[in-house]
């Protein structure tokens, strides 16, 4: 059996749900709740230094109307340390502080 590629868990998983108010006075008001889990992978292709699993937790408030959206998106809710990826075992990066992302879109109905 050979070296396992860089970069690739053997385990992976992910679920993202929302759920948005269908009736009364806040129709349009959603939560969305992502769950991700990225088990041990190697750094490298010689197999010599691992990069750690890591559980992230995002969330997202929204309200929508007609054709438009406000969100805010929270994602590594907890501000957990975890390394995304790495080009070598010299060069690893790190996954993202806790971010909250602000949106609005428009959809244009023909």
């Amino acid at each position: 059996m050979g070296n396992r590629l860089t970069n690739v868990p053997e385990h992976a998983a992910s679920l993202w749900s929302t759920y948005e108010l269908q009736s009364g006075d806040l129709k349009g008001l959603g939560f969305g709740l992502g769950l991700y889990y990225v088990g041990d992978r190697y750094a490298d292709l010689d197999n010599t230094s691992v990069l750690p699993s890591y559980f992230r937790t995002d969330s997202a408030i929204y309200y929508k109307q007609e054709n438009w959206r406000l969100a805010l998106n929270f994602r590594n809710l907890f501000n957990e340390t975890y390394y995304e990826t790495s080009q070598s075992r010299n060069i690893i990066y790190p996954g993202a502080p806790f971010t909250v992302i602000g949106s609005f879109s428009i959809q244009f109905l023909p």
